[in-house]
């Protein structure tokens, strides 16, 4: 029996990887949770949780699935990452292609960032890249593009966190004004990191009106299902939504595209979400065919090919590539973190 190892950094990891964990389970094989103090606890009942580094060591696992940009180095096992996110187009600098050192594997999720990755891996030469799809839709299958729209509509409202491209802040007074003078439903769903004092004002919003409800689920495909139309800004959950065939307005997208319906003012975003609303022909032909690019895998099998990706790597590649970069300051900075030191104190207790 294999064991494996998810490493949860952030709320979002847990609807990544339990796709991925119900792959194990069918295999026969093991799998187990270690989540740092960043993340709360929403471990099942079913699910096993290792709640200290020493029970990780003593738990051996081949591999580490890690839907986030770094890992404990020290921990046993292949790192492989998965991603916390289907499209990247935030900014020029490609943060999306940074390699900081720490992954044996990547598993990417279409053609259009294989190729790039690819070039990556020859020239870094210690690290393979497999294209498998993204574990998080597996079980999103059924139904897609066939949902019966809400009377009345439900916009769901999913900006990113990240200061210079959110729009929480801005036009928070523009859509107090369209739950009060639309006959539309609201979902806000927010990032785990976005700022508090932002929350706390939207959840008042959710307290005052009837029509808003504040979600905090990370299992956000019901919720993808329930909504008619997305309202956002530049933040890499639009492309899970439209990759349910459904519109997304967004607020000053750093990259507008044909596939989306992008607004620079406030006042223009009542007017952008009523033309959602209508599902234009061609909107709705620019959003399938660019999803296809983005996540064109639609057969539920994507964790299986991150389970034959690790396995090949195993089998073919483990120990044969160039050495991983020492980063050291990393490293160390993560060791202080867990509480491991070869020469000190090396266990620290997480979260329980």
């Amino acid at each position: 029996m294999k064991k494996y190892l998810f490493f949860v950094s952030y709320s979002y990891s847990f609807s990544i990887l339990r796709p991925l964990q119900d792959a194990i389970w069918k295999r026969g094989d093991d799998v187990a949770w270690f989540i740092e103090d960043s993340s709360p606890l929403c471990i099942r009942e079913n699910e096993k949780h290792l709640k200290t580094i020493e029970e990780v060591m003593y738990y051996d696992p081949i591999a580490v699935f890690v839907p986030g940009v770094r890992v404990y180095d020290f921990i046993p096992g292949i790192k492989v990452q998965i991603f916390h996110g289907l499209y990247y187009k935030r900014s020029n600098f490609g943060d999306h292609y940074k390699i900081r050192g720490f992954f044996d594997i990547y598993c990417t999720t279409s053609p259009m960032f294989t190729p790039r990755f690819k070039e990556l891996e020859r020239k870094y030469g210690f690290f393979k890249v497999y294209e498998t799809g993204w574990s998080k839709f597996d079980n999103c299958l059924s139904n897609i593009g066939q949902e019966v729209e809400n009377e009345p509509p439900t916009i769901i409202y999913a900006p990113t966190f990240t200061k210079g491209l959110e729009s929480a802040s801005v036009i928070y007074s523009t859509i107090e004004e369209l739950i009060i003078k639309k006959n539309w439903n609201w979902i806000f769903s927010f990032h785990p990191k976005m700022d508090k004092k932002v929350l706390s004002k939207y959840k008042y919003l959710a307290d005052k009106y009837d029509n808003v409800t504040f979600s905090e689920t990370e299992e956000k495909a019901s919720l993808f299902r329930s909504s008619d139309v997305m309202l956002s800004d530049t933040s890499s959950v639009i492309y899970e939504f439209l990759w349910f065939n459904k519109p997304a307005v967004t607020y000053k997208n750093t990259f507008p595209a044909n596939h989306l319906l992008n607004v620079e003012r406030p006042d223009e975003i009542e007017g952008a979400i009523m033309k959602a609303l209508q599902r234009p022909e061609d909107l709705m032909n620019n959003i399938k065919a660019f999803m296809d690019k983005v996540h064109p895998f639609r057969d539920g099998k994507s964790s299986e090919r991150i389970l034959d990706a690790t396995d090949d790597f195993i089998l073919n590649y483990q120990g044969k590539l160039k050495k991983k970069p020492l980063i050291l300051y990393r490293r160390l900075k993560l060791r202080r973190k867990a509480g491991y030191f070869p020469f000190g104190p090396k266990y620290k207790k997480s979260k329980s």
